[in-house]
């Protein structure tokens, strides 16, 4: 089937998803749910993109092409929802995001450097009793990567979501940490991790919070 990508026309296979396709045609669209490794989730909504006939915008990691499809990555309409949720996940951050996470590279490329809104924000939290791995609760933004990592490429089924919107978060083994769940210290919650929120010990800072979990 052939799509039309911000003008450019590709050929795609059946089942193609429009995430997909713009990158095939070399365009960029932001994301904060998505793993290539993983099933697509399309819960995070940062990955909207304007279809021609279509009244609203659409998560581009869960929608199929369809033959004859007009896809637009440059949707004003997507690109302010996407800008705006960005915003949201900010403002309940004690700091601003890491340099070098995604989470700070698809701010950027929304242009969001601030957040209007003004809100509670999460208070530091940091669970260091794993050898290996630490988590950083108040960097969580709740897009489920870890739990499916964790689930779908090593099986171990050490982490759960927990709670309801801004009281969301993560949770290992029966929040006792890593140490005393089911995590077999693969690193793959880790390494799929936008925010930083779950890092390998030896990268967190040298002057631990004194909010660390002892």
């Amino acid at each position: 089937m052939r799509v039309n990508v911000d003008g450019t026309e590709i050929e795609v296979p059946e089942g193609t998803t429009l995430l997909e396709a713009a990158r095939a045609a070399g365009r960029q669209i932001p994301t904060l749910c998505f793993d290539e490794r993983l099933k697509p989730f399309g819960s995070c909504r940062v990955c909207l993109v304007g279809v021609e006939g279509r009244e609203r915008p659409v998560a581009s990691c869960t929608t199929h092409c369809a033959d004859g499809m007009r896809i637009d990555t440059q949707d004003a309409t997507a690109r302010r929802v996407a800008g705006a949720i960005v915003e949201l996940l900010l403002s309940e951050l004690p700091d601003p995001p890491e340099p070098g996470t995604e989470l700070a590279e698809v701010a950027a490329g929304l242009g969001v450097t601030t957040t209007r809104f003004d809100g509670e924000r999460h208070a530091r939290d940091h669970d260091t009793r794993h050898p290996y791995l630490a988590f950083r609760h108040e960097l969580c933004i709740s897009c489920g990567r870890c739990v499916r990592a964790c689930d779908e490429i090593q099986g171990a089924f050490a982490l759960t979501a927990t709670g309801r919107g801004f009281e969301a978060n993560v949770t290992a083994g029966l929040d006792s940490g890593f140490l005393q769940s089911d995590c077999v210290s693969c690193g793959a919650c880790a390494d799929t991790c936008p925010t930083g929120a779950i890092i390998e010990t030896s990268l967190l800072p040298a002057a631990s919070p004194a909010e660390d979990r002892a």
